[in-house]
């Protein structure tokens, strides 16, 4: 049994949410985020991510395969030029390339990330 079987528990999304939201309001950031599923030796990463209207994550490179789930809110990715503006139980594949993303509304979401492997670990 590996160490993330031993360690398997549901996570709930709706708690997690108010939590991120809360930590959002009390931070001069006006965001708060937590990896829900992942690590350093996991190709896997889930983040939930809460941003407050207005807040916005700047301009960044893209992982190679990527999806943003807004779990509540409403937000818009933009980049190459163009956006979309993605809402609650919504989800959008992240296009490979630099963009940034603005919460419209109070809003947590979901980043799922598939990162390469590590040079010379096991594909």
């Amino acid at each position: 049994m590996t160490d993330a079987e031993q360690d398997l528990e549901a996570t709930s999304l709706v708690e997690l949410q108010a939590a991120l939201l809360e930590a959002a309001r009390a931070s001069s950031a006006r965001r708060a985020a937590d990896t829900v599923y992942g690590g350093r030796d996991t190709l896997l990463r889930q983040t939930a991510m809460a941003l407050l209207a207005g807040g916005e994550l700047g301009e960044h490179a893209s992982p190679p395969e990527a999806t943003l789930q807004v779990l509540s809110g409403r937000v818009r990715l933009s980049g190459a030029g163009r956006s979309w503006e993605v809402a609650a139980g919504e989800l959008l594949p992240i296009p490979p390339e630099r963009h940034s993303l603005a919460a419209l509304e109070d809003s947590v979401v979901l980043l799922s990330v598939l990162r390469a492997p590590a040079a010379g670990g096991a594909a």
